[in-house]
């Protein structure tokens, strides 16, 4: 990540996850973290990157997910918000998917699954 405000404007605005911390930190950073809204578990800390090594890893992931229980419904959301989708959402095996990226280039895939995660059951 590059900026912390614009981070927090795309992840808490645009993808609608809920800012769970922005605190000041002694050495001047801050520490923010963002979480799926009524999650308990999970959350993802936006740092900064401080090196050029870090720099140049900002935008290279992928095999990021959102889970939902609702593509269709976060889709349009998320679209409203300016979110740019690869193409439209399709079916796979797993479930259906739709791929964005991030402000910083990091590719994430948009699932609702056909198998409960919780009870590992086929979905209706």
């Amino acid at each position: 990540m590059r900026d912390y405000d614009e981070a927090v404007a795309f992840y808490a605005g645009s993808l609608g996850l809920d800012l769970l911390e922005d605190r000041l930190m002694d050495d001047g950073e801050r520490w923010v973290t963002v979480r799926p809204r009524g999650a308990r578990e999970t959350a993802l800390l936006l740092a900064r990157a401080r090196t050029p090594e870090q720099e140049a890893l900002v935008g290279g992931q992928t095999g990021l997910v959102f889970s939902t229980a609702d593509l269709v419904h976060d889709h349009e959301r998320m679209t409203a918000a300016g979110i740019v989708f690869e193409g439209t959402p399709r079916r796979e095996p797993y479930g259906t998917v739709a791929l964005f990226s991030d402000l910083y280039g990091n590719r994430w895939e948009l699932l609702q699954p056909n198998v409960s995660p919780v009870h590992g059951r086929p979905l209706p």
